[in-house]
This record gives C-alpha cells, structure tokens and sequence, in this order.
C-alpha cells in the first residue's frame, strides 16, 4: 500500500478527462473547500455509492497514560465519521490481504521450483474420528 497525493490525483483526472492540470487542481480544491465548510456546519454529506461524511461528538472520557498508568481526562472533541458506500466497499474487499498475497507468492515459486505444491502451505489430511 502506498500514499497517494493529492498532486497525483490532478494528475490522473486530468489525464482521463484530457482537462488541464490547473483546472483540475482548482476544482478539487474547491471540491474540498466546499466539504469542509457543509461539516463545519455541522451537515451530513451523502456521496451515492462512495460513502458517508457525519460529523460526531465525541463525549467527554478518562483515558490512561501507557506510560505512567495514571488517569487522565479526555474533552469532548468533534470529529467526522466516514461510512463507505457500496462501491468502495466493493473496491476494498478486491484487496487482497497480506498474508494471503505472500502465502500464494511462497507456494507460486515453490511449485514453479519443484513441480509440485510446498508442503508448508498445503492443508494436513484431517484424521478420521474414532467410533464412539
């Protein structure tokens, strides 16, 4: 996983829209300008199919210091919850995890080595339950 950049992002829009790169730039600028300011409102953003923008309250707490253990009060704070759409739910479930991208790179390259499947990351033969 890496981070993208907004600068990135200019770039890839206005190469599929074939739109200047200062036009795209000025309009995701404003884009986000506008977001910002609907939930420094206090307002509810509602993008179909991509998610959910809300703004919470988070109610005062008494946290604790890792270090020293002691209790410390925590303010009640706002802050914005996302809720993904459809789609992007869609999109991060293609995701393939980790673990399971390494584990099929490692049995890959060994049955390309051997010819046959690594016995690490085959299954064992479940053995059979004695009658009762």
């Amino acid at each position: 996983m890496r981070t993208v950049t907004k600068k990135e992002i200019v770039e890839q829009v206005a190469g599929k829209a074939k739109i200047k790169r200062y036009m795209v730039k000025n309009i995701l600028r404003r884009v986000l300008e506008e977001i910002t300011e609907e939930i420094g409102k206090g307002n509810r953003l509602e993008f179909r199919e991509f998610g959910i923008f809300e703004p919470v309250r988070r109610a005062p707490r008494i946290a604790r210091n890792p270090r020293n253990q002691q209790r410390v009060p925590v303010p009640a704070k706002h802050a914005v919850r996302f809720k993904a759409g459809r789609i992007l739910k869609q999109k991060l479930a293609a995701i393939p995890d980790a673990a399971t991208a390494i584990a099929t790179a490692v049995t890959t390259a060994t049955a390309t080595k051997t010819g046959r499947p690594s016995p690490r990351t085959t299954r064992p033969k479940p053995r059979p339950h004695a009658p009762r």
